[in-house]
């Protein structure tokens, strides 16, 4: 568990490094970068909902907030987004990693109150782990 804590921390570190480094700094006329093959990184959001208060005023602070004209932002992909019955709700999207902050920045100014967050970066392992699975059957 610790050393998933250190990889995760790791990952983390790098991101926020190449979102402040100048290079990787955008100008406020750019478009926002798409995820490509050799940028993108996975995100998967938990939104643990507060269950001491009822749905209808989650989502009227939700709504007073402006979390769903913020979220998700343009160029972001969602890939999925459940319903985790007792939980709340889980996102993964697909983003560059230059705009992890304009993400966390939305959960922020948005969610928070009426969800508690936790992310996860993740990266694709279906290709490689269907192909182990395909070799061990040979």
């Amino acid at each position: 568990m610790r050393a998933s804590r250190t990889v995760l921390v790791a990952l983390v570190m790098a991101c926020a490094a190449l979102v402040s480094s100048d290079s990787g700094a955008q100008n406020a006329a750019d478009p926002p970068a798409a995820p490509t093959a050799d940028n993108a990184v996975l995100l998967t959001v938990f939104l643990k909902h507060d269950q001491s208060r009822p749905l209808g005023e989650l989502n009227a602070q939700l709504e007073r907030q402006g979390f769903y004209k913020a979220f998700p932002p343009a160029g972001i992909e969602v890939v999925s987004w459940y319903v985790m019955m007792g939980v709340g709700q889980v996102v993964t999207l697909r983003l560059p990693a230059s705009r992890l902050r304009e993400v966390n920045r939305i959960f922020e100014t948005t969610a928070w109150g009426a969800y508690r967050t936790e992310f996860y970066p993740t990266y694709d392992y279906k290709a490689v782990g269907l192909a182990h699975h395909d070799k061990a059957m040979q």
